[in-house]
């Protein structure tokens, strides 16, 4: 391997790490603002407003997530140096067309900003359609609580100004500027909970019931904090930046590589087929909360939405930050020349990458699956209060423990697929998510309908989902892998069998509650925890 692919591939898993560690500030800081806010209004909040609350982020969520999921990921297989046009000659090519590199990356980051429009176009329309539709089709008692209609409107709104922020988002996530994001979004995520706080707290002490627009007024600061920070962060040295952020003409000589001179037909082509791919992937990841809207009380909504909340702490904090650093860094390693071709050093260094996430991925899980469940009820009885600390939330969470490593080993392999899959792999990947969504559907009919287990049946027919998926996106890995000459066997990823032993033996115990209703206190617990955390 050559010195400057060393450096190359040195460069981009340094930035990755750094990436990594300021994804995980965002969420941690994010999700502590959350939490402190939510612990301070929990015990006066009534199961039904926060069941409120969660279609209102279902219904934020779904906006977002059509709007610019698709662009997000079509703009990541962008490279930083686009291929150059076809040579005319040098002395042609050399007054007409753009050579430096500065001059490629200034095309390649007017490129993504260019699509990023692209989110503001699906935006609009998205969000007066699903406004209209959410107001008309809400429930009875949700349209009856105090300013559910401004609630309504005001997220809608929130919504909009969130997508107003991609074409800075674009250049960040291209040029890996995490340091600028985390600088931006988590003085928004501290706005946030600020201001669903003390209006929730406000309104309390006047006696003045408001429903959920504390979350609604939380969301819009957000999304208004996030629209002012990036445009003071990305707006200041403009005359250093030979890129504008708004819709402007590529200086490309390449014409059959843009449309109209602005869109990339390559990311146009993406976004368009991953959009299609989208709409059954959001019916899969969203489908319990659409599944709980339509079909059970806004109570029950509540304290899945609890339950969803504590339990995705983990999945939110850690895994997200690093699923989608290690997109970004899959894209680049994976991303082919200006000949068509990959470099398999790359690929080498993107499957070391993910066999390393797969193997703390399995350590986490062995201290999950048994830890997770024995501390469930002792938490919830701190944190809660009397009026959550039923058998019924506490057995939800502890259910919710067991369904946080499919999150997660879904996430890494899902986002190798989705940074080396091509144009043909995408669709190939849409039509066995059809397979996936019956498969879904099937292990909701049983677990719901013959079964009568509810909410505990949504949590187990998610895992069914994740499990189908990730032997998908495995399976697809290990042929992608074995067509560049790499093989990926079991042995690579598996973990030591004395592991395994240990951590079933473990959840075993406490599967059985024997030892949490003879420890009588939290103390006895937390010294299971402990001896079993040496042992692993």
């Amino acid at each position: 391997m050559s010195q400057p692919t060393d450096a190359r591939m040195g460069s981009m898993l340094a930035s990755s790490a750094t990436g990594t560690t300021f994804l995980i500030m965002i969420q941690l800081a994010s999700r502590t603002f959350t939490f402190t806010s939510n612990q301070l209004i929990l015990r006066t909040m009534s199961p039904i407003v926060l069941g409120i609350a969660a279609q209102l982020e279902l219904y934020q969520v779904t906006i977002l997530y059509f709007s610019r999921e698709s662009i997000r990921i079509a703009i990541q297989r962008q490279p930083l140096t686009p291929a150059p046009a076809p040579s005319l000659g040098r002395k042609e090519h050399t007054k007409s067309g753009p050579t430096s590199p500065l001059d490629q990356l200034s095309i390649a980051s007017q490129s993504v900003v260019n699509v990023s429009y692209l989110s503001l176009c699906l935006g609009l329309p998205f969000t007066i359609i699903l406004t209209l539709l959410y107001q008309y089709l809400a429930p009875t008692q949700a349209a009856d609580t105090p300013f559910f209609q401004t609630s309504v409107a005001v997220t809608g709104l929130a919504s909009f100004l969130e997508l107003c922020i991609e074409p800075f988002f674009a250049v960040i996530q291209q040029r890996m500027w995490y340091e600028k994001r985390a600088a931006v979004e988590m003085p928004a995520a501290f706005l946030r909970s600020l201001t669903t706080c003390s209006t929730f707290l406000c309104a309390s002490r006047l006696n003045q019931p408001v429903g959920a627009l504390p979350f609604a007024l939380g969301h819009l600061s957000y999304s208004i904090a996030l629209l002012f920070g990036y445009c003071w962060s990305m707006l200041r040295g403009t005359s250093e930046r030979q890129f504008a952020f708004l819709l402007t003409r590529i200086p490309s000589r390449d014409t059959s590589e843009y449309l109209w001179g602005r869109f990339s037909r390559h990311l146009t082509s993406l976004a368009a087929s991953v959009f299609f791919q989208s709409l059954v992937k959001h019916l899969l990841t969203q489908g319990d909360s659409m599944m709980l809207a339509a079909m059970s009380t806004l109570e029950d909504q509540g304290i899945y939405s609890l339950a969803a909340n504590y339990g995705g702490l983990v999945a939110r904090i850690i895994f997200q930050p690093l699923e989608e650093s290690s997109r970004n860094l899959f894209s680049t390693l994976l991303s082919p020349d200006d000949n068509g071709k990959r470099n398999d050093t790359q690929v080498r260094a993107a499957k070391r990458h993910l066999i390393d996430i797969l193997h703390a991925y399995q350590l986490l899980s062995l201290l999950i699956f048994p830890l997770g469940p024995l501390m469930v009820p002792h938490v919830l009885r701190i944190l809660g209060g009397q009026q959550w600390a039923s058998t019924k939330v506490g057995d939800l969470l502890s259910l919710y423990c067991y369904y946080i490593p499919f999150l997660a080993f879904n996430g890494i392999t899902e986002a190798f697929v989705s940074s080396a899959a091509n144009s043909r792999d995408i669709r190939n990947q849409t039509f066995w998510m059809g397979g996936f969504s019956a498969c879904y559907a099937l292990a909701t009919y049983v677990f719901l309908e013959v079964g009568s287990m509810g909410a505990y049946g949504l949590v187990l027919a998610n895992m069914v989902n994740m499990a189908v998926r990730t032997l998908w996106s495995y399976t697809y890995i290990r042929t992608y892998l074995h067509r560049h000459g790499i093989g990926l066997g079991g042995g690579e990823v598996r973990m030591r069998p004395t592991s395994y032993i240990i951590g079933a033996i473990a959840t075993t115990v406490v599967a059985k509650q024997g030892l949490s209703e003879l420890s009588g206190g939290i103390m006895p617990a937390i010294s299971f925890c402990g001896v079993y955390g040496l042992l692993m």
